[in-house]
């Protein structure tokens, strides 16, 4: 499992790069950076009772792939895909998409819906046929992302 871009500001600077790789309906950002740090204010000291101490919490794990600097960004926007429960199955899709992939370049990927799957074609918002047509179409433009993203980190 990969980290997630969670603040606008790192959505924006990654959409702002052109895109690695474009299919009929998905677009793929990448940026070879990772998420911008938050500023937290300056809290108390921590009460020691307390179960939420940060000094008790438990170590990162090593093996944690967001330590290894790969953050994954989801666009789906409702103009898109008009109805809640075909947004949520894109972003499902996309992100077991991405944990297909095989050892993806480090830093921060964004991937957006550009444009709608037609209602015709897929009349149910959660059908299965939409479900592997959406699959195929990411494997291939992320993997052709992927394939880009590794040659220009290498040059």
């Amino acid at each position: 499992m990969m980290g997630r871009i969670v603040r606008a500001a790192d959505f924006e600077r990654t959409l702002k790069t052109t895109s690695q790789a474009r299919s009929p309906h998905f677009a793929v950002h990448h940026l070879s950076s990772s998420p911008s740090r938050t500023t937290r204010p300056p809290h108390a000291a921590p009460n020691p009772k307390l179960s939420t101490d940060p000094v008790s919490a438990p170590a990162l794990l090593v093996d944690d792939p967001a330590l290894a600097g790969c953050w994954l960004g989801v666009v789906v926007p409702k103009r898109n895909a008009k109805r809640s429960v075909t947004r949520s199955l894109l972003k499902r899709q996309i992100r077991s998409a991405m944990e297909r992939q095989a050892l993806p370049a480090a830093g921060l990927w964004v991937v957006r819906l550009r444009a709608p799957f037609d209602r015709l074609a897929f009349p149910s918002a959660t059908s299965l046929v939409l479900a592997q047509a959406a699959a195929a179409e990411l494997d291939r433009v992320l993997c052709a992302a992927m394939i880009r993203a590794r040659t220009t980190s290498a040059v």
